[in-house]
């Protein structure tokens, strides 16, 4: 059984841009403990009313990394310098590998602006090995449809496989690196028994309902860090619940960031700047 090595409770929002009241779980400031993921925002649910300007995030450049946005509720409009580009609605996922450098935006979808309503998503940061930070980058647009779900026994819910696998059954975004990102729901009562690689960083995020993990109380908004040593994790729902499950192997390599850049090296940090200043990472029109 893996034990539970640090549990997150009580984080208070903050806005990034005008679209987007998060709550950020963890962060590669942290050190290592969540190696190879170096962020977590846990936007919403928050309601938005009718508009007609754009809401969200302008131009801004990534590099070094992968970001893994999520939508739950609501709609995304992304375009990036890589000519990546797709309009997000309610359980889609775009996982776009920054890489060697990209700018891009992030705002409400123009139909979602003007009707309002309810914003729910994550957005995690998953680092890249040494050897892929320089990689072209990349831009996967993932749709509900494309991800299977695997109902568990007894009734007690279902797990729909982002990355990874669960039980024999794939997940249809590519990864560098070895590593699971599942969504469950889970049923009032119902028990799930979840296997994490020995040696991976396990992270539980419950994003809604209350549950326990390996006997730990935990509710929305909280995270739970699992210890790398073990496998089983054991989940128990004590009301309707929907939590966030991932796994990743360490790449044990070290981490220096700045901002939206995270490399190796503090010089491969200032190249980063100097790559963005002066245009390498692309424009957009």
């Amino acid at each position: 059984m893996k034990k539970i090595a640090q549990v997150v409770r009580n984080v208070p929002q903050h806005w990034v841009g005008d679209g987007f009241p998060v709550r950020s779980l963890f962060s590669y400031a942290q050190g290592e403990a969540f190696d190879p993921f170096l962020l977590l925002d846990y936007a919403g649910p928050a309601e938005f009313p009718p508009a007609e300007g754009k809401r969200g995030v302008d131009v801004h450049p990534h590099k070094g990394f992968e970001t893994v946005t999520i939508l739950y509720e609501g709609g995304l409009a992304h375009r990036d310098s890589s000519g990546g580009s797709g309009t997000l609605g309610p359980g889609d996922v775009q996982w776009m590998t920054a890489a060697s450098g990209v700018v891009h935006e992030e705002f409400h979808s123009e139909a979602f602006t003007r009707r309002g309503g309810a914003l729910e998503m994550v957005q995690l940061w998953v680092n890249l090995p040494a050897k892929d930070k320089s990689a072209p980058p990349r831009y996967q647009d993932l749709r509900a449809a494309q991800f299977p779900h695997v109902d568990l026994p007894n009734g007690a819910g279902s797990v729909r496989v982002i990355a990874g696998e669960f039980d024999g059954v794939r997940g249809p975004a590519q990864t560098f690196t070895a590593m699971n990102v599942w969504d469950l729901q889970l049923n009032a009562g119902g028990e799930a028994a979840l296997r994490a690689p020995e040696g991976h960083t396990a992270v539980l995020v419950v994003q809604r309902g209350e549950l326990s993990a390996n006997g730990t109380a935990l509710r929305g908004v909280e995270l739970a860090r699992f210890e790398r040593e073990g496998e089983a994790v054991t989940l128990t729902a004590e009301t309707p619940a929907r939590a966030l499950f991932l796994t990743g192997e360490p790449l044990n390599e070290p981490v220096v960031g700045q901002g939206p850049f995270v490399m190796n090296t503090r010089e491969e940090i200032r190249q980063a700047i100097q790559d963005f200043q002066t245009g390498r990472m692309g424009t957009l029109d």
